[in-house]
């Protein structure tokens, strides 16, 4: 038998045949150095991990000169780099000025005020005035700019962090302590554990053996897995500072690009040979560094030239959908304007040629008869119906709104003294529309902490307690319970079956490092069950089994990885028996078992379901006794197996499926990915509020299913579509298939879950796919795309926002999430222990992902409504007020002749009525915090746009010019035999202005009322408080003249307008007439309004499937085709592991290496 494998294993691929090799250009050949085509990882069919696969180009490094660095030296003074410091912020003091104009000019109204100003500098135009146009203007731009400068410092300051940690930098050969923004390349640096690297560094050494080290890349691409990087042979020595000193020579590398983790560089020492550098020896910005004390490297590039900066976009400019609307509806407010104009114009054109023989006292031949100069006077006459004032209560809303978030103290995170912040106000209203959130899963959804919950052997489940001695499975193992055999070889599995390093601690205890933090959780578990693994050498490890210590030898390590879905290690014990312990997929594990005495199989299985219903990662466990003389038959075959060149890994696995058979079930183990704080109540609320969650990870399959699973995104039994697909064909027929399977419901949102990995998804998103894709998408409930690149995060956020039009948000909190945040509608940076990357190019910051519950139920849908109705309020009181000049036009031979007094005019959106559009922008709600996130159905209204669309704005606009003619007929016809006082006389046109005036301000004021639905007192004072204050202003304008000479024509009005009871009587009855359609409205809505338990009807349905998901789960096996049935059977049962796979150095490697029992370099 063993003869014939070892003849299928091909002779001319082992390691002494020659085979051709591309050769590296060196910096004194004629070719550029290190300059060629880059080719993406994964093209050769190897399932790369997303760490391994490449951002889209923008270029090539050929495009431009090798960078050389000069190792302990002064970079020559001709060669200029980029400094460290980094700005997320939008504005610079050199581009604010032209940005922030671009920005405000972008607005049609500020457009259509600036031209107005500038109409009005024009000699006996305006009617109006000069200045009472541009110094509103000037304001309003001067409010917008203070507010984007707050912002902006905000931005700054959060950049200032980061560019002002610290780092220990190798300066005139000591050790200095300097600020990350001060690193320049060529320094050599030393980063210690748990920092994060301050720009990219070439490794030279650590405290490791061989120059290893452990890097966490959870902030570049959320994989919750180590990655191994390990310095060159020629540098690895180094661990002194003395010998770094003596360390001369150059770095020769490509220059600047957004290549995220491909390297080409070559290390020249003095006197030695060129050795090349690959992307094993790079520590790129944004990465951690993890279980390794510390590690010297090399600047290669700073700042903006980093890899993770040169995949960063600009901060975008980002406006809200209601500011777009607005911009239209100001367009079709310019319309009525100019037909108002035209009208006027076309009036006055008519009545003076009628009249200029006939009333020739009046002068008429001697005024202009030039139609376009007329047309300007009116233009400028009727300019207010674009309210000014109301960009300018936009700005304090929204900054005010902001203020509030950042003041929710139900969104404040105490443990870290975290509060949630705005960093921009624009998008304030947008919280209240969002359809699709994109998620992060490392940090934002899971704490990325593993934690050993609990285990099951035989018919039983043992859980894990303080001491060991408190737990059931130590007290099976004492009384010989008959688990107890097995017990022991689980917990000897968890102890020696990984590639786990122990590290003691000066207090005794015990802190493990790990590629994988499922291997590292699982010998913590082992801890709390008294089995302590103690130390590890090149040739065995030992244990503490309750006290005893043991020694085994490990003879060999069978790596993990996503193909065999199991790891083995066979070692001897202190008897001489050898053994093999197997752990891995219970779908991989249960083949591979012997048909002897394996009675509790379904019990297990039981068990399994019941873990991952709970959201837990199980992996099965196994083991066998070897015969001597097989395993040395199979060590054989094993080393010319792992010796090939070509398919090793498939020769690998089928020597590895001779010695793994024929195993004895043992049980399986429960690992917890800790979840923050009520994830699965934020989301089900989510879920309620008609709000699609996707989850955009970097990590692998299983362990963004598993999520799902945990944090109640979809539930056990779900049908699931799995896209795993290796040709841009196979992806094609695989997406139209499924999309013809679901038939009429394509495009309808059915109970399936879509999963879809990286490479899949490069295909789905090509120009000809996309489409389908998108379809097949929109079509499932839930979404998880795992295993997906920075930039394929921002792709998907980009092309579902185009193809749905719908509020996106996406929420994150590492660097890898900052793409996608700024593709968003709304982006939301998680302020985790990930760093500050996302929250400082995020437009909302919160601590928890469940303040995202409130952020948007609560003050999303609150300032969506408030800014619907101040909006639409300020139309409608300008259009009161303005079109009122049009009527009066009638009666003044349209010449142009305002009814109003001039201050009173522009003071009306400036005091008058100003405070009421605040209150409402800040305090009106229609139901409080606590209804809102009990009940989020009722967040449907704001996310559905219905409050503020085309119809509605038309609604407000006539209702606005039926109450301007109300308010100007009716105390028209009050005047209209010029009986005002019992005198006879009749007060000229300014005591019907006057009179008309007030009663517009009162009706406006009441209408103000009328819309909102939360009385408060600063609702009472604005309302109240403005009609008091213009009978106030009358009282004292009245007496500015001649002591201040303004407005000789007000003078003693108090006295005209107050002495006259038609007046008093049209004060009562004018506005109430005018409101009494308006409220006999507003008391039909609220009778025939919804009491809230009805809106809430999920609460109904949670636990009964709709028509179409029935159908759907009865045709379960349509969407399970291929190899899926097998997949959806491992996630059913919750299996989950993460580890590095593909690495610089094999995990065998690693333990190969290490001797915990000598002592570590200090580096110093």
């Amino acid at each position: 038998m063993w003869q014939g494998i070892l003849n299928r294993i091909p002779q001319s691929r082992m390691p002494h045949q020659s085979f051709e090799l591309r050769r590296l250009s060196s910096p004194d050949q004629n070719n550029p150095p290190l300059v060629g085509t880059y080719t993406p990882a994964g093209e050769d069919g190897h399932v790369s991990s997303a760490i391994d696969r490449e951002t889209e180009a923008s270029g090539s490094p050929a495009d431009a000169e090798a960078r050389i660095i000069f190792i302990n030296k002064q970079q020559p003074a001709n060669t200029k780099f980029v400094n460290n410091r980094i700005s997320t912020a939008k504005y610079s003091i050199i581009r604010f000025v032209p940005l922030f104009l671009f920005e405000q000019f972008r607005r049609w109204a500020n457009i259509f005020f600036l031209m107005i100003a500038l109409l009005q500098q024009i000699p006996d135009v305006s009617p109006t005035g000069r200045y009472t146009t541009l110094v509103p203007l000037i304001f309003i731009l001067t409010v917008s700019a203070v507010k984007e400068i707050i912002e902006d410092i905000k931005r700054h300051r959060a950049d200032d962090e980061t560019n002002y940690r610290r780092v220990e930098v190798l300066r005139t050969n000591t050790w200095v302590s300097i600020r990350w923004l001060n690193v320049a390349v060529g320094d050599i640096v030393r980063v210690y554990n748990n920092n994060f690297f301050p720009a990219d560094l070439v490794l030279i050494s650590s405290s490791e053996p061989k120059g290893i080290s452990f890097i966490e890349t959870a902030n570049l691409d959320g994989e919750t897995n180590l990655k191994i990087r390990q310095a060159l042979p020629t540098t690895s020595y180094i661990t002194t500072t003395s010998e770094l000193i003596d360390l001369t020579g150059t770095i020769e590398c490509e220059p600047p690009n957004r290549h995220l983790y491909e390297f080409n560089g070559i290390l020249k020492k003095t006197n030695d040979s060129p050795q090349p550098l690959r992307p094993d020896q790079i520590l790129l910005r944004g990465a951690m560094l993890r279980n390794t004390s510390w590690v010297y490297g090399i600047v290669i590039y700073t700042g903006h030239e980093t890899k993770l900066m040169r995949n960063a976009t600009k901060a975008p400019l980002k406006r809200s959908s209601i500011d777009k609307l607005t911009n239209y509806q100001i367009l079709l407010l310019f319309v009525i304007l100019i037909i108002m104009c035209t009208i006027c114009t076309l009036g006055n054109t008519f009545w003076t040629n009628r009249h200029q023989d006939t009333d020739w006292y009046i002068g008429l031949n001697d005024i202009s008869h030039n139609v376009a100069y007329n047309l300007l006077t009116f233009v400028i006459l009727f300019n207010n119906l674009v309210p000014i004032s109301l960009q300018v209560t936009l700005e304090v809303v929204r900054f005010i709104q902001a203020i509030f978030i950042n003041m929710d103290k139900e969104m404040y995170y105490e443990e870290t003294d975290t509060p949630a912040m705005a960093r921009t106000s624009n998008l304030n209203e947008e919280l209240g529309q969002v359809k699709y959130i994109f998620s992060d899963k490392t940090g934002t959804l899971t704490r990325n902490v593993m934690e050993f919950k609990k285990c099951t052997v035989g018919a039983d489940i043992y859980e894990t307690h303080d001491t060991p001695d408190e737990s059931l499975l130590i007290e099976h193992i004492k009384e010989g319970h008959a688990n107890a055999d097995l017990l022991k070889e689980l917990l000897t599995l968890l102890s020696v079956c990984h590639t786990v390093i122990p590290e003691k601690m000066p207090d005794g205890q015990y802190v493990y490092h790990a590629a994988s933090p499922d291997e590292r959780a699982l010998v913590y578990g082992a801890c709390k069950f008294g089995y302590v693994f103690e130390s590890r050498t090149p040739e065995y490890v030992e244990i503490n089994a309750c006290g005893k210590l043991e020694r085994y030898e490990v003879l060999n390590v069978i790596e993990f990885t996503s193909a065999r879905k199991r790891m083995s290690v066979i070692i001897k014990d202190s008897d001489g028996k050898i053994k093999l312990y197997c752990k891995g997929a219970d779908t991989v594990i249960y083949e591979r078992l012997s048909n002897y005495n394996q009675r509790y199989k379904d019990v297990l299985l039981h068990h399994l379901e019941l873990f991952a219903t709970e959201g837990l990662r199980t992996l099965c466990c196994a083991y066998t006794e070897l015969d001597e003389e097989f395993y040395t038959e199979w060590v054989r075959i094993y080393h010319r197996s792992a010796c090939v060149l070509v398919d090793r890994e498939e020769n690998i696995d089928e020597a590895a499926n001779l010695i793994e058979k024929n195993l004895i079930l043992i049980g399986a183990t429960a690992i917890e990915d800790k979840l923050q704080d009520q994830v699965p109540e934020t989301i089900a609320a989510l879920l309620k509020a008609d709000i699609n969650v996707w989850v955009l990870t970097g990590d692998k399959q299983e362990t963004a299913i598993n999520i799902g699973y945990s944090s109640k995104l979809m539930v056990h039994g779900t049908p699931m579509i799995i896209l795993n697909e290796d040709s841009l064909d196979n992806a094609r027929e695989s997406i139209l298939r499924h999309n013809s399977d679901l038939g009429e419901n394509l495009e309808k949102q059915n109970d399936i879950a879509l999963v879809v990995d990286g490479k899949t998804l490069k295909y789905a998103l090509s120009c000809d796919l996309r489409s389908d894709f998108l379809k097949l998408c929109v079509s499932c409930k839930v979404v998880i795309c795992c295993r997906v690149s920075p930039m394929q995060k921002a792709e998907v956020v980009e092309y579902v926002t185009k193809h749905t039009k719908s509020v996106t948000l996406a929420i994150g909190d590492g660097a890898n999430d900052v793409a996608m945040i700024q593709k968003a509608h709304v982006g939301v940076g998680i302020s985790g222990v990930e760093g500050l990357q996302a929250a400082c190019a995020s437009d909302y910051s919160i601590a928890q992902f469940r303040f995202l519950l409130r952020l948007l139920l609560v003050h999303g849908a609150w300032n969506y409504t408030r800014m619907c109705k101040l909006i639409l309020y300020s139309f409608y009181k300008n259009i009161c007020l303005y079109v009122i000049e049009l009527w009066f036009a009638i009666y003044s031979g349209w010449s142009g002749q305002v009814l109003f007094e001039r201050w009173t005019i522009g003071l009306y959106n400036v005091l008058f009525t100003a405070l009421p559009p605040l209150a409402i922008g800040l305090f009106d709600r229609t139901y409080n915090a606590e209804v809102m996130m009990a009940y989020p159905k009722l967040y449907k209204p704001s996310q559905s746009g219905k409050l503020y669309t085309i119809k509605i704005f038309w609604y407000w606009v006539f209702n606005g010019m039926i109450h301007s003619a109300l308010l100007f007929w009716l105390p028209l016809l009050m005047c209209d035999h010029d009986i005002l006082w019992m005198s006879g006389k009749e007060g000229g046109y300014l005591a019907l202005g006057n009179s008309v005036y007030t009663y517009v301000v009162i009706a406006v004021c009441l209408k103000a009322g009328l819309v909102t639905t939360s009385w408060c007192w600063p609702t009472h004072c604005a309302i109240w408080g403005s009609i008091l204050l213009w009978f106030l202003f009358i009282l004292v304008y009245s007496n500015f003249w001649p002591v201040i000479p303004v407005g000789v024509v007000m003078t003693g009005m108090h006295i005209i307008l107050f002495s006259s009871v038609v007046f008093w009587l049209g004060l009562f009855l004018i506005p109430i007439i005018t409101m009494i359609p308006d409220f006999a409205i507003r008391v039909f809505q609220d009778s025939t309004r919804k009491p809230i338990p009805e809106l809430d009807t999920s609460r109904d349905s949670k636990n009964s499937l709709s028509e179409t998901a029935r159908l759907l789960k009865n045709v379960r096996s349509v969407f399970l085709r291929r190899n899926n049935t097998r997949v959806d059977l491992e996630m059913s049962h919750g299996y989950a592991f993460s580890q590095e796979e593909g690495g610089s150095v094999s995990q065998s490697d690693v333990i190969r290496v290490y001797d915990t029992n000598a002592p570590k370099p200090s580096g110093n």
